[in-house]
């Protein structure tokens, strides 16, 4: 089987248009805090922008309101997000060319870009695109770590004979491929062992065929190496060892293993659970495990002084080396294992039968599985910031969430990406140091190096002019067109002395006439002039006095202005296609074409868009409807009725009564009658239906003209004729009436006949009930007795 390969791109997306949103800007006093307000926020550095009775905060809105404002656009400030590849080297197309230059796999590239640099305006996501495509060929290192306790006695055989057929298996995926061996029993103190002397020299207490080994933590003894006879050799002369409780230790990672930056598979082999990080307090064992490799002539020496590593260390630590995991386990504890499937980034568990014969297959299934999916995660994000995902896989539409990170089903040339976005957060918590994030695939060394900056400054805020004449002579500073007064000093443009201004000057300049409200009731004065308020519910007002607001205009159809204009002051500013206090009237004469191109069909005048009819008579869009004139109509069609029969169908007249008669009307023949649809009626067409002396529809167009001279008639061919009788339905109804009518009188009477039947045998059984016979003796009874008197006897 071949190794499937992948490749991602960063691409920069352009930002979205945000002109149509809306920006909060309400206190804004700099073109920082401008910002910070929102990513549709933009500030005018212009210093003459602002008009009277503006407030500062109205420098910041969307670019479309201030261009549209009159701000220039050589002096607005919308910084927008922005991606810079740093590092973008190629994929590698064909790696194998590369085989005889030194460590060649390290030249390999799947991942592209490898670094990026994005400047992020807050609340604006940046989105990139992420591709990625396996390289054929890639190398594969697999570390094959086993349970030599005594139950797996019977799996050594089969290992053994695994290196030399996992070679020739994996040649088929990869030519570059090596392998490794260890194993591990448990920690060697009580209850996980028997500390007695002959125990921990033979755990088995047998001696036949061969005593055990003594108990360990775990050893690894064998680096990855591509000589699968070497294996073979090395995992023969292992012997197993024993323990007394049930779950085995979990070993530490080892540098001398020999990892390249390649795929790294390790496949964990037992038949029984593991322990928890806290088990190691049963033997006395209290100091957390610290994750590293204490490692002495290949045998692992804090086993009996650190306790076991939790569940999460391990997964973290295999997620940080890249290692996918296999779990090759036996189906008692199968169920144990598959629980882990939510808390290792990416592993495969597969049930291992009892004396491991299946484990070639188990390696070449888990592997395939493990390689067919790609999932991209990230390092911890800073505060404040978030990512999204959004995958792009084969045969399948843009997933979200948390399948938007994943993609299944890759076979080996598939390509998928994989849209990222970042949002940063508001300048108030955005740090301003650029901050590293790393995006990756799981289970791959390759990464992309993202490095984030968020805008939170204006380029304005670098040309800061301190003691600017434009603020009063110098009592500001000027920054991004606004003044920054210096102490004491009030005012727009610092032009008031904050002692000497009083409120009683300040109310008598921001009156307006003898209104009694300061600036309106709509802004505050300040060194005399008027400042007003800003809201996002209620109308913005602005004007020396805060009179004026753009949103007290004439409405046309529901909307300002008719929505073909700008309210200005009170005041619709229309579009130059519309004239009108609400920009009603449109100046085009387009909606007052009749049918015949004519304005407002020669009867009326066009008046904003609207025809007005000069005869009260025409009605209608273009005066082409008249409701007084179907009397007209009608006569005009009685009279050319006859006229039309005779020159289309030859019916009616005669012949030579036909062409003295009508001789005036010019008859146009068309086929079916669907043509005469097409035709729109006005007050010179008129759509007509006659029924002739065969009974049959006759479809017509008169057009009339100023006299009758000039009546034109277009005729259809096809008429609309009566069809006759269907001789065989009415057969066929009629038989059926005689049929349903003779079953339903059968019905009947045998409903009839079953229900005087019934009526009769309940009287006959009535009657039996009610008899009763004499109790007499019978007539014919003889009784069997017969009583015979002696005449001779005389009673003394």
């Amino acid at each position: 089987m071949r190794r499937k390969k992948y490749s991602f791109w960063l691409v920069s997306v352009p930002p979205t248009d945000h002109s149509d949103h809306e920006c909060q800007s309400q206190g804004v006093r700099s073109c920082g805090e401008c910002l910070a307000a929102g990513p549709h926020c933009a500030w005018c550095t212009e210093e003459t922008f602002l008009e009277v009775g503006r407030s500062i905060w109205e420098r910041c809105d969307t670019a479309r309101v201030l261009l549209r404002r009159g701000c220039p656009s050589d002096r607005l400030e919308d910084p927008r997000g922005s991606t810079v590849l740093l590092k973008n080297k190629k994929i590698t197309l064909h790696p194998k060319e590369q085989r005889t230059q030194a460590r060649w796999h390290k030249q390999v590239t799947q991942l592209q870009p490898q670094s990026v640099q994005m400047h992020l305006r807050p609340g604006e996501p940046q989105s990139l695109e992420v591709r990625f495509k396996r390289v054929e060929d890639y190398p594969i290192d697999l570390y094959y770590l086993m349970d030599l306790s005594f139950s797996m006695e019977d799996d050594l055989p089969n290992v053994k004979k695994l290196g030399a057929d996992l070679m020739e298996e994996m040649r088929n995926t990869t030519s570059d491929f090596r392998m490794g061996f260890g194993a591990f029993v448990d920690k060697t103190v009580m209850p996980y062992i028997s500390t007695a002397k002959d125990m921990l020299r033979n755990p088995c207490k047998r001696t036949k065929p061969w005593p055990c080994t003594p108990p360990f933590t775990y050893r690894h003894l064998l680096s990855l190496t591509a000589n699968g006879s070497q294996f073979a050799e090395l995992v023969g002369g292992q012997r197993i060892s024993g323990n007394l409780d049930s779950p085995e230790g979990n070993p530490a990672g080892s540098r001398t293993i020999g990892w390249r930056n390649v795929t790294r598979l390790l496949v964990f082999s037992t038949d029984a659970g593991f322990h928890l990080a806290g088990d190691g307090k049963l033997g006395g064992i209290v100091l957390p495990n610290d994750g590293k490799c204490h490692l002495e002539e290949n045998v692992y020496t804090r086993g009996n002084s650190q306790d076991y590593p939790s569940v999460a260390h391990v997964a973290e630590t295999l997620r940080r080396k890249n290692i996918q995991i296999i779990f090759a386990v036996t189906e008692e504890v199968t169920r144990l294992y598959e629980g882990l499937r939510s808390i290792f980034p990416k592993c495969a568990v597969a049930t291992l039968s009892n004396n491991s014969h299946n484990i070639l297959q188990i390696i070449v299934e888990a592997y395939n599985a493990l390689t067919s999916e790609v999932v991209m995660e990230n390092s911890k994000l800073p505060p404040g910031f978030s990512i999204s995902y959004t995958s792009h896989c084969k045969n399948s539409g843009p997933r979200h969430g948390e399948q938007g990170r994943r993609c299944s089903n890759i076979s080996i040339g598939d390509e998928v990406s994989f849209n990222v976005s970042i949002t940063a957060p508001r300048c108030a918590t955005a740090s301003q140091r650029p901050s590293r994030v790393i995006i990756k695939p799981q289970g791959y060394g390759e990464e992309v190096e993202v490095l984030l900056s968020s805008i939170c400054e204006c380029s304005c805020q670098k040309d800061v002019v301190p003691h600017s004449p434009s603020c009063s002579h110098g009592n500001g500073t000027l920054e991004c067109g606004v003044c920054r007064c210096n102490e004491g000093r009030v005012g727009v443009s610092c032009e008031c002395d904050g002692e000497e201004s009083g409120e009683v000057v300040e109310s008598h300049l921001c009156r307006r006439g003898n209104a009694s409200e300061v600036c309106s009731g709509r802004g505050e004065c300040v060194c005399g002039r008027c400042v007003c308020g800003k809201s996002s519910k209620k109308p913005n007002y602005y004007g020396q006095f805060c009179e004026c607001s753009d949103f007290g205009c004439d409405q046309y159809r529901g909307m300002q202005c008719g929505g073909r204009g700008r309210c200005v002051c009170g005041e619709c500013k229309c579009l130059p296609a519309f004239r009108g206090r609400a920009c009603e009237c449109p100046l085009s004469l387009e909606s007052c074409l009749s049918q015949d191109g004519q304005i407002c069909g020669g009867r009326g005048d066009c008046h904003c868009g609207t025809c007005i009819c000069h005869d009260n008579r025409f009605q209608g869009p273009t005066c082409e409807l008249c409701p007084s004139c179907p009397i007209l109509i009608t006569q005009m069609v009685l009279v050319h009725r006859e006229c039309v029969l005779c020159r289309a169908f030859t019916l009616g007249l005669s012949p030579e009564e036909c062409m003295v008669k009508c001789a005036h009307l010019n008859v146009t023949l068309v086929g079916q009658t669907g043509v005469l649809a097409t035709a729109h009626p006005s007050l010179s067409l008129h759509r007509c239906m006659e029924v002739d002396m065969e009974g049959c529809r006759v479809h017509f167009l008169l057009r009339a003209g100023e006299n009758e001279d000039s009546i034109h008639a277009r005729v259809a061919l096809e008429r609309e004729c009566p069809s006759g009788p269907n001789v065989i339905l009415i057969t066929a109804v009629l038989s059926g009436s005689v049929v349903v009518l003779g079953v339903a009188l059968l019905l009947l009477w045998k409903l009839l006949t079953s229900i005087h039947d019934r009526r009769e045998f309940a009287r006959f059984q009535r009657e039996l009930e009610q008899r009763r016979w004499n109790r007499v003796n019978n007539p014919i009874y003889k009784s069997a007795i017969t009583t015979v008197v002696n005449p001779k006897y005389k009673e003394h």
